[in-house]
């Protein structure tokens, strides 16, 4: 199956989304990324900036399997529950898609999901 997801981090936000990158790369060996972009922060009062990119990999496992790992690489990061009310996002991946059943239609009309997807789509 082919699995859509995006990567996002406001806080130590280089860090992060290495941890991501080199965590999924084990995980997902053929995954590819598209190039992160600076992005303004939606629905927060906190005006840290964004770093954002999309991936796409092939997996056998469950949406609920890969979601799990996703997860786990976010716990990795330091990802609390109470992050939340302070609008800190050490590190945040979301299962968008899979074998083109959008799991998210609202993030998928994203400026950078869209960059993003048209990016990894032509390499």
């Amino acid at each position: 199956m082919e699995y859509l997801i995006s990567i996002g981090s406001n806080e130590h936000r280089c860090e992060n989304m290495h941890l991501a990158r080199k965590r999924l790369s084990v995980l997902f060996p053929d995954i590819r990324f598209s190039c992160e972009e600076e992005t303004q922060p939606l629905h927060f009062h906190r005006t840290d900036k964004f770093y954002n990119q999309v991936a796409c990999f092939h997996s056998a496992l469950s949406r609920e399997e890969v979601n799990a790992h996703l997860k786990g690489i976010e716990r990795e990061a330091g990802r609390c529950p109470d992050d939340k009310l302070s609008e800190i996002v050490r590190l945040d991946i979301d299962l968008l898609a899979g074998d083109e059943v959008i799991y998210k239609p609202d993030d998928m009309q994203r400026d950078y999901v869209r960059r993003g997807l048209h990016e990894i789509k032509n390499l």
